[in-house]
């Protein structure tokens, strides 16, 4: 009888130890969900932060071909003033 209930304490050690493991393993898990959660969340406003970031370099593109344009035009106009003499 006597190591009969030895093996059922060592058991029950056992099976708490078990327990206390899963639950750690339970709470880690959420912890993990939580996580995850954020990082998505992180994700789709970087993604949105990407979008702006191309249609500003789109927009930058764009007036710097039309400062190139306004160069030359400026430049055209000041040899035309040059060539007037004035």
């Amino acid at each position: 009888m006597t190591s009969e209930m030895e093996r059922i304490k060592i058991l029950e050690g056992k099976i708490s130890h078990v327990i206390n493991y899963v639950q750690s393993v339970l709470a880690e898990n959420e912890k993990l969900k939580k996580t995850i959660g954020e990082l998505q969340s992180d994700i789709k406003t970087m993604e949105s932060k990407a979008g702006e970031a191309e249609k500003l370099d789109q927009n930058l593109k764009k007036y710097e071909k039309e400062r190139e344009v306004l160069k030359e035009k400026i430049e055209t106009i000041i040899v035309q003033i040059d060539q007037l003499g004035i």
